[in-house]
């Protein structure tokens, strides 16, 4: 169990719960299943998890409430599970830190793909790190760990980032001085997942602005492109970690 993905399931419909773990468990993951908030709270405080499947209906707390609280807590992915077929409602949920949305009802084998691709984006199953060239980019005084997959702010202090808004982020620094298109971003990072692509896109791109830059309403940093898509304008310097 040590080295297989830990995943929490936090649905309180029993059945639909056994049928994911189920399914996840014939992958190789463990995973244990909390009904509400609450149950969860406890789960997370004895293990530490790798990755949320999280409910939007749920007694008591629900689900927007939840992932909010989660991400304002740490950066552990989110897939948020909804029986509401609304773009409004996968909005909202990429807007407060969700990495991914599926509507119910689902097919099994595409919501495993799903959090096997979260798992695979957030490094799970990465080579150790000591084995890997440990290289930074720094830009203005922010510093962007590949292999950590961290942001540290000009202070120092550690910027939680949701699996999406590093992806792009990494992608900004790789491609600094490039309009990159929404397709192109698409392609890194599988943002479009949950949506519409333009839609997407643009929701985790407001997230990672309101996180980098002074006046998220007048980006320096993170320029919109006309027709074209975005532009990373800060000078980045890949340097030795």
């Amino acid at each position: 169990m040590s080295d297989a993905p830990k995943i929490l399931i936090v649905e309180d419909d029993a059945q639909i719960a056994a049928m994911i773990g189920e399914s996840l468990g014939e992958q190789g993951m463990f995973v244990e299943v909390a009904a509400d908030g609450v149950a969860m709270d406890v789960k997370m405080r004895a293990l530490d998890f790798d990755l949320v499947v999280l409910d939007v209906m749920l007694p008591g707390e629900d689900g927007f409430s939840i992932c909010r609280r989660l991400r304002r807590g740490g950066d552990i992915p989110i897939l948020m599970l909804t029986s509401v077929s609304s773009d409004i409602d996968r909005v909202v949920g990429l807007e407060i830190g969700a990495d991914d949305y599926v509507t119910k009802p689902f097919v099994l084998r595409e919501l495993t793909a799903r959090i096997k691709g979260l798992l695979r984006r957030s490094r799970l199953a990465s080579p150790p790190m000591e084995s890997q060239r440990k290289r930074l980019f720094r830009f203005d005084g922010w510093r962007v760990d590949p292999i950590r997959r961290q942001v540290h702010d000009p202070s120092h202090a550690r910027v939680a980032m949701t699996t999406h808004e590093f992806d792009l982020l990494l992608a900004f620094c790789q491609n600094a001085g490039r309009v990159l298109t929404r397709e192109q971003l698409l392609a890194v990072t599988h943002a479009g997942l949950a949506g519409p692509i333009e839609r997407s896109i643009d929701v985790h791109i407001s997230r990672l602005r309101q996180k980098l830059e002074a006046d998220p309403r007048d980006p320096m940093l993170l320029k919109t492109v006309r027709l074209g898509g975005y532009i990373f304008t800060a000078a980045v310097e890949e340097i030795d970690g």
